[in-house]
């Protein structure tokens, strides 16, 4: 019993350990030995985890968008709320995320289904939440509810993800409580156009 939770403790911390990495780094940025020094053990103990670095980057991004709290992705029943709400969830609790995704975006790296598909799973939920907040007569017929998800990503993301573009048009930074509360009641005013 002793073996297999320390196996279990020692692939949960080289998990952590990837996270970090390939979060700071992207995948072309990332070391196998990078992550082994960070977890604290040595390079051969992760490949008897993982196959290579595909695998093991597939089961940090798996690992980490499945222990994502469900409060996190559930969005508000008032569509007002939902851009304000993504804005707060982004910044507090997927940031590193984000940076990865900006990484991946622009690099090469391999296929990866589990994430890939995990992504898929919480997006398309926004885009049926926003139908069937259509249906209810709460989002206008004419928007298509695909555009507005995809709105709501990018008003929420690219002030956190591009802070220099943010700080040269507003003059302040994404990180100072001016900027956020500034934007929280801009995303906030623009909903209540498009929603009401």
């Amino acid at each position: 019993m002793g073996k297999i939770r320390n196996a279990e403790r020692t692939r949960k911390s080289i998990l952590e350990a990837a996270r970090e990495e390939f979060f700071e780094r992207g995948y072309s940025g990332t070391r196998i030995e990078s992550i082994a020094k960070r977890a604290g053990v040595n390079k051969q103990l992760i490949y008897h985890y993982f196959k290579g670095k595909d695998q093991l980057v597939n089961e940090t991004i798996n690992d980490f968008l499945t222990s994502l709290p469900a409060e996190h992705l559930a969005l508000p029943v008032n569509p007002v709320q939902i851009a304000e709400f993504r804005y707060h969830v982004n910044q507090e609790y997927l940031m590193d995320f984000l940076k990865f995704t900006a990484w991946e975006a622009i690099e090469k790296g391999p296929n990866n289904l589990k994430g890939v598909q995990q992504r898929e799973k919480v997006l398309q939920s926004y885009n049926e939440d926003m139908k069937a907040k259509q249906e209810m007569g709460l989002v206008p017929k004419e928007i298509d509810p695909t555009m507005i998800t995809l709105m709501m990503s990018s008003i929420t993301i690219y002030p956190l993800l591009y802070p220099d573009v943010t700080r040269i048009i507003t003059g302040l930074d994404p990180e100072e409580p001016e900027f956020k509360e500034k934007w929280t009641h801009f995303l906030r005013q623009i909903s209540e156009r498009i929603f009401q």
